[in-house]
């Protein structure tokens, strides 16, 4: 992905802002990415890569590799969310404080490098 590409579509938060926010911020826990226009907050989608921001924050690596094209990325973002509404009771977790949980659930999206 390009860091101009989106990486939470229900925010408009994009791979730089998430990056930006890591290196600026440097949040505890993986959750305070929320606080960066609420990504993570939304359809769950996101949150393994927001994960992936802040393993490499935690390193002070300044670039999360993500190999998926933009398309690639919302593609599969549309399958998963086709998927989770086929099953009831789906939900991501949250805080008390409404940021997203550090849980994470099976068979979430894949394409992260490692």
């Amino acid at each position: 992905m390009d860091p101009d590409d989106l990486l939470c579509y229900c925010f408009h938060v994009t791979h730089r802002k998430v990056m930006n926010y890591v290196r600026i911020h440097r949040p505890r826990v993986a959750s305070e990415l929320s606080e960066c226009g609420g990504a993570g907050t939304g359809c769950g989608w996101c949150v393994p890569f927001l994960k992936r921001h802040f393993q490499a924050g935690q390193c002070r690596q300044n670039d999360v590799e993500i190999e998926l094209s933009a398309a690639e990325y919302a593609q599969r973002r549309q399958a998963w969310l086709a998927q989770r509404s086929g099953r009831s009771g789906a939900s991501v977790g949250r805080e008390a404080d409404g940021r997203v949980s550090d849980r994470e659930e099976s068979g979430g999206p894949t394409g992260m490098a490692d």
